[in-house]
């Protein structure tokens, strides 16, 4: 059967209009991908919000976070949740700043996947900014012992730094940094924590070795500068 040379060009020219929408909807209207790809996971969410908020989108980010948090909220109302749900809801959550909420479900999810450590690195994270100290030790200890090799172990040395710090036991948070700094040598700020708790205990020179590293990845580190001045021709 032959279709009408007029039916067949309005059929070709409607499929042409579809198509520049599927192209073009997005870039327009930013918060269209997310509804546009609803068959995407969880994970698949939370990364790109990641990836839009590395670029300074963060109305865009937020979408994702939000998708990523109804998906996980669905797989457990419908009893199909995986550890990667819990994951990436504890992770979604944590970018929104709903700290409590990651304690809440990341309890729930270690009830269900007790060697899920990237809960544990999360809630460990999530106890921090709640000001609760001890138990984001706790966490982070957790953490570092069981997966010494883990993607997040650098992070979770940071902030055990970081605690020891705010504790003011430095010698303690001097061996976190370090730590921290060797696994990951490429943060400026985790070399500026470092020289400031080896500048706590007078090891003027190692400071003022630390101060320097940061100012190497980051010329512009005025604290930096200014730790390296105090410091750089003490002992000598």
């Amino acid at each position: 059967m032959k279709i009408p040379i007029r039916k067949y060009v309005l059929r070709r020219r409607l499929v042409f209009q579809i198509l520049c929408l599927a192209l073009f909807l997005p870039g327009l209207l930013p918060g269209f991908t997310v509804f546009a790809q609803n068959n995407r996971d969880a994970l698949w969410n939370y990364r790109t919000g990641r990836d839009m908020e590395s670029r300074d989108r963060m109305s865009e980010a937020e979408l994702y976070y939000a998708e990523a948090v109804r998906i996980c909220n669905d797989e457990i109302s419908q009893n199909v949740a995986t550890r990667d749900t819990y994951t990436a809801l504890t992770w979604a959550l944590q970018r929104q700043r709903k700290y409590q909420d990651v304690i809440t479900w990341g309890e729930r999810g270690l009830r269900l996947f007790a060697d899920e450590y990237r809960i544990v690195e999360t809630m460990g994270e999530a106890y921090f900014y709640l000001d609760d100290l001890d138990e984001s030790l706790r966490f982070m200890q957790r953490y570092t012992n069981s997966v010494p090799q883990g993607e997040r172990t650098p992070v979770a040395y940071f902030f055990i730094g970081e605690i020891y710090r705010y504790k003011g036991q430095f010698r303690h948070a001097d061996i976190a940094y370090t730590t921290a700094v060797r696994l990951e040598p490429y943060a400026a700020l985790w070399w500026y924590r470092l020289g400031t708790v080896r500048e706590a205990t007078r090891d003027f020179p190692q400071a003022a070795d630390a101060y320097e590293r940061a100012l190497s990845l980051n010329p512009d580190y005025q604290e930096a500068s200014d730790g390296l001045e105090r410091t750089g021709n003490i002992g000598l």
